[in-house]
């Protein structure tokens, strides 16, 4: 097997081998993060309701920033100095995305990778942190109009991200778009490639619906400069995912994974899950009025009120709960909702993150 080059990100004192997704609620936590890089990738820490998770691991409240702080310092440790740590924001949680970031910077966090929405003012929000930028994007276009904006503050972004509609959790496409040929991550690769080179040829990582070595291997050949892969780390023992949630994983069929979009996630986005997930068969079936209690995606109404789209006539199910009740992680009856990439019925048992690192990076058959 071919060993994989390294990913020289632009902004990062040292390369890494490849990038774990960002997966949140709290599924891509410390211990995750920080076992990733200590194999030399990046190791990625979600910040999606850290206040909740860090109030019941430390019996006390804590704010945002606090949060985010106190998780990548607790990585950083973990990982003994090797690979790098990136907090993974989400720009649509705009009631405490910046307040994420700020917290992370105070915690040493090496990359910042955002999307869910086009992370326009990013290099604002950072000033003058040394912190790699990394854009998360489903188009040439988008990255373009990202790459324009930045402009105004003399800043590039150091890697982009480039998911394909394969990757778990919210897509960045239409739904009607997500199995169109147009639209898969091969396609949809020169365009980008075209984009980072134009802007000072900084790497492009592909993500969605990547699973093995030999994946990987495609990839480089193909002009990637590296992966991002999510749902394999979620089926590791390092992973914070609840047991419930490994096993679903592992028991998946590829009947059994789909893109959710009646019932939905309010953040108005596609969402690709285990349809037989406890809290996606209950949003079909009516069960349990939703509760609007955790708050992380309000936005302004139609009245000029915050309010959650959940709560505004929108067939969905209440994602924050269903979240953090897939972490083992809340103080509410809400039933869990497993998020996975399409590939997820691949997975077979859970690994350890050391054992998953040797299979992908080719030191294994």
């Amino acid at each position: 097997m071919a060993l994989l080059p390294k990913i020289a990100i632009r902004g990062l004192d040292r390369e890494v081998i490849l990038i774990q997704g960002g997966m949140g609620a709290g599924v891509s936590g410390a211990r995750l993060a920080g076992a990733v890089a200590q194999r030399g990738g990046v190791g990625t820490v979600s910040p999606l309701a850290l206040d909740r998770i860090l109030e019941l691991r430390l019996g006390r409240k804590i704010g945002h920033g606090e949060a985010a702080k106190l998780e990548i310092e607790e990585a950083k440790r973990l990982s003994e100095n090797h690979g790098a740590i990136a907090l993974n924001c989400m720009v649509l949680i705009e009631r405490t995305y910046a307040l994420y970031i700020k917290g992370a910077l105070e915690g040493g966090v090496e990359i910042i990778i955002a999307g869910a929405g086009l992370p326009m003012t990013l290099p604002e929000i950072v000033g003058g942190a040394e912190v790699a930028l990394i854009p998360i994007v489903s188009s040439g276009r988008a990255l373009e109009i990202i790459c324009r904006r930045w402009t105004r503050y003399n800043r590039m972004p150091d890697a982009v991200v480039l998911e394909g509609p394969l990757a778990g959790g919210h897509l960045g496409f239409k739904a009607e778009d997500i199995s169109k040929p147009e639209f898969q991550l091969e396609e949809i690769f020169g365009p980008v490639k075209e984009v980072a080179q134009k802007y000072g040829g900084f790497p492009v990582i592909v993500a969605g619906g990547i699973y093995s070595h030999q994946d990987i291997i495609r990839w480089i050949r193909a002009g990637a400069d590296g992966v991002q892969i999510g749902t394999r780390f979620a089926a590791t023992r390092e992973s914070h995912a609840s047991d419930a949630f490994k096993r679903a994983i592992v028991a998946a069929r590829a009947e059994d994974i789909e893109v959710a979009t009646n019932p939905g996630s309010p953040a108005g986005l596609p969402f690709r899950v285990i349809k037989t997930s406890p809290g996606y068969q209950e949003a079909f079936a009516h069960g349990r009025p939703l509760l609007c209690d955790k708050q992380y995606l309000l936005h302004n109404g139609k009245d000029g009120r915050l309010t959650c789209l959940a709560l505004e006539g929108y067939n969905a199910f209440c994602i924050c709960n269903a979240l953090l009740s897939a972490i083992d992680c809340n103080d509410t009856p809400d039933l869990p909702i497993y998020t996975v990439g399409a590939n997820a019925a691949r997975v077979n048992r859970i690994l350890s993150v050391d054992e998953l690192m040797d299979e992908l990076i080719g030191a294994t058959p």
